[in-house]
Protein backbone atom coordinates (compact mmCIF):
# COMPACT_ATOMS: atom_id res chain seq x y z
CA UNK A 1 0.00 0.00 0.00
CA UNK A 2 1.25 3.53 -0.39
CA UNK A 3 1.15 6.67 1.80
CA UNK A 4 -2.34 8.27 2.23
CA UNK A 5 -1.60 12.38 2.05
CA UNK A 6 -0.46 14.47 4.55
CA UNK A 7 1.89 11.25 6.13
CA UNK A 8 -1.30 9.58 8.09
CA UNK A 9 0.23 6.26 6.89
CA UNK A 10 -0.75 3.28 4.18
CA UNK A 11 -4.05 4.20 2.51
CA UNK A 12 -7.33 2.11 3.78
CA UNK A 13 -7.93 0.86 0.36
CA UNK A 14 -11.57 2.72 0.10
CA UNK A 15 -11.22 6.04 -1.50
CA UNK A 16 -14.13 7.41 0.90
CA UNK A 17 -12.17 7.06 3.72
CA UNK A 18 -8.82 7.90 2.16
CA UNK A 19 -10.19 11.25 1.29
CA UNK A 20 -11.43 11.94 4.64
CA UNK A 21 -8.13 11.27 5.94
CA UNK A 22 -6.76 13.34 3.55
CA UNK A 23 -9.04 16.63 4.74
CA UNK A 24 -8.56 15.68 8.14
CA UNK A 25 -4.54 16.14 7.44
CA UNK A 26 -5.69 18.99 5.50
CA UNK A 27 -7.76 20.86 8.33
CA UNK A 28 -4.62 20.46 10.55
CA UNK A 29 -3.65 23.74 9.09
CA UNK A 30 -6.87 25.66 9.07
CA UNK A 31 -7.96 27.91 12.11
CA UNK A 32 -9.02 26.18 15.01
CA UNK A 33 -13.05 27.62 13.54
CA UNK A 34 -12.61 26.45 9.97
CA UNK A 35 -11.56 23.40 11.26
CA UNK A 36 -15.22 22.77 12.71
CA UNK A 37 -17.03 22.53 9.32
CA UNK A 38 -14.53 20.09 8.06
CA UNK A 39 -14.23 17.35 10.94
CA UNK A 40 -18.36 17.44 10.45
CA UNK A 41 -17.65 16.76 7.05
CA UNK A 42 -15.38 13.87 7.94
CA UNK A 43 -17.68 12.48 10.84
CA UNK A 44 -20.73 12.52 8.11
CA UNK A 45 -18.90 10.62 5.09
CA UNK A 46 -17.72 7.98 7.80
CA UNK A 47 -20.90 7.33 9.26
CA UNK A 48 -22.46 6.90 6.00
CA UNK A 49 -19.77 4.79 4.78
CA UNK A 50 -19.77 2.84 7.59
CA UNK A 51 -23.84 2.73 7.62
CA UNK A 52 -22.90 1.26 3.59
CA UNK A 53 -21.06 -1.59 4.97
CA UNK A 54 -22.88 -5.16 3.77
CA UNK A 55 -22.65 -7.49 7.18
Amino acid sequence: MHEAGGGMGEDTGHPAVDAVLRSLANAARLAPAEQIAEYEAAHQVLQETLASIDR
